[in-house]
């Protein structure tokens, strides 16, 4: 179990989905991001944005200086409601959540999933 703030090589990470990534036998989600579903997507637009999500994902965590900071700062949690340890990952500093929030792949966590796609 991640207890502590830990610095990842690129081989050592196996990308699930946008929000999702194994390392040393652990699943770990990104705390502050809310990505759409890949497996479960409700509609072709939600499906085609968690791909781009999870590629992106894959290139930002292909480089060094990958950082994973356990826990989820906005409620203090170690742990998903999955079993899936929460924490926020940097890479040279800079916040991946946030990277990807920026480029519009994602959206922030606000405590509750919500519809990736249209409602009419």
């Amino acid at each position: 179990m991640i207890t502590a703030a830990l610095l990842l090589t690129a081989a050592s990470i196996a990308v699930i989905d946008g929000d999702t990534f194994d390392v040393a036998g652990e699943r770990v989600r990104i705390a502050n991001i809310d990505a759409p579903e890949l497996r479960r997507a409700q509609c072709d637009a939600e499906r085609r944005l968690a791909e781009l999500a999870k590629r992106r994902l894959e290139e930002l965590l292909a480089g060094d200086d990958i950082e994973v900071v356990p826990g989820d700062p906005g409620t203090g949690r170690k742990k998903d409601r999955n079993g899936r340890t929460l924490a926020v990952i940097k890479r040279g500093g800079a916040d991946i959540g946030e990277l990807m929030i920026a480029e519009g792949l994602v959206r922030p966590w606000e405590g509750k999933r919500r519809s990736w796609c249209e409602q009419d």
